[in-house]
């Protein structure tokens, strides 16, 4: 039995990776914004809800399958998007697309992946869903879009969360950026694990796929989140939004939404659902937990608007609670 079949949770998983990543590169993914307070949030407001079980109730068949947009899917699941998955793994987001939607998960691509919609699309056959952050030239904006359509992509999930870049405090310190920009601290964590190094010049440097030669400033230093913070559009708005859901014929979907007045307004403009998500903790600190913001966004839309949440959840028994 090798070492990944022996991690039974995602905190097995986070403590094998602890171990197995450089140190810059494990906080990029498990730190959030500020002093992580929304981050930690996250999990404490989930671990306060409390279950109340009924008896005497036949459970010899169960049913994890859902609906959505009446469709059926076999678990509740989707894969959220994830920017610069290739830090970990060369090839990792079509890794992870591969093994979700071979088990009918949708997989959702970042506009921030390292991997293209195109390549994607060519390597995986199953449900992919695109996401696309609005960036400051709506030129480019419609041709990421128009590349999701033609390449089959059936959902399209606008994030409204993310206008400017979160101060990500352990990335500042630790100068992570993409294209890697070397330091004497990089190379001595390259030297402690060999065996992400190896597997990092083999595959190559990462790059934001989709948004090649858009970013602009590859100066030394500059963190993830300051270069796509640079070239997001800080003044995107409702005539915006209306504008997007002009071009995308398919489904739409909203992510980052946390007031329920905000996930009114959205599905009276065009939205098809609403993903409350808080990007986890990792932009605006202090703000509301995803699972504290949940109840009133229901209230707010009703039983029929579709609802998806992330941000904080680990296990099995959270997903029970959110639902």
């Amino acid at each position: 039995m090798g070492a990944l079949d022996r991690q039974v949770s995602v905190e097995d998983f986070r403590t094998l990776a602890r171990r197995r990543l450089p140190k810059s590169v494990f906080e990029f993914i498990d730190g959030g914004a500020g002093q992580e307070l929304t981050l930690k949030a996250n999990r404490s407001d989930f671990e306060k809800i409390r279950i109340l079980p009924r008896v005497l109730t036949d459970v010899s068949h169960p049913n994890v399958s859902t609906t959505l947009w009446s469709e059926t899917l076999p678990t509740p699941l989707v894969i959220s998007p994830m920017g610069s998955c290739a830090l970990v793994r060369p090839g990792a987001d079509i890794a992870i697309a591969r093994a979700a939607t071979a088990r009918s998960i949708p997989y959702t691509l970042s506009t921030m992946a390292t991997a293209s919609i195109e390549g994607m699309a060519r390597a995986v056959q199953g449900p992919l869903w695109f996401q696309l952050y609005v960036l400051k030239d709506f030129d480019f904006n419609r041709q990421l879009v128009r590349r999701a359509e033609e390449f089959g992509y059936s959902t399209l999930v606008v994030t409204v969360d993310l206008q400017a870049g979160g101060k990500r405090e352990k990335d500042l310190r630790n100068g992570i950026s993409i294209p890697l920009r070397p330091s004497a601290r990089h190379l001595w964590e390259g030297m402690l694990h060999p065996g992400w190094s190896l597997r990092l010049l083999r595959g190559g440097l990462p790059q934001f796929e989709n948004v090649r030669g858009y970013l602009g400033d590859n100066s030394a230093g500059l963190t993830i989140a300051a270069r796509v913070g640079g070239s997001l559009h800080a003044g995107f708005d409702w005539d915006d939004f209306r504008q997007i859901r002009d071009w995308w014929k398919g489904r739409l979907l909203v992510k980052g939404v946390l007031h329920p007045g905000d996930a009114s307004r959205l599905v009276a403009a065009g939205a098809d659902g609403i993903w409350v998500s808080n990007h986890g903790g990792r932009q605006l600190d202090g703000a509301v937990s995803s699972i504290d913001a949940l109840p009133a966004i229901r209230q707010a839309l009703g039983a029929q608007i579709p609802i998806l949440i992330d941000s904080g959840i680990r296990t099995g028994t959270d997903i029970v609670k959110a639902k």
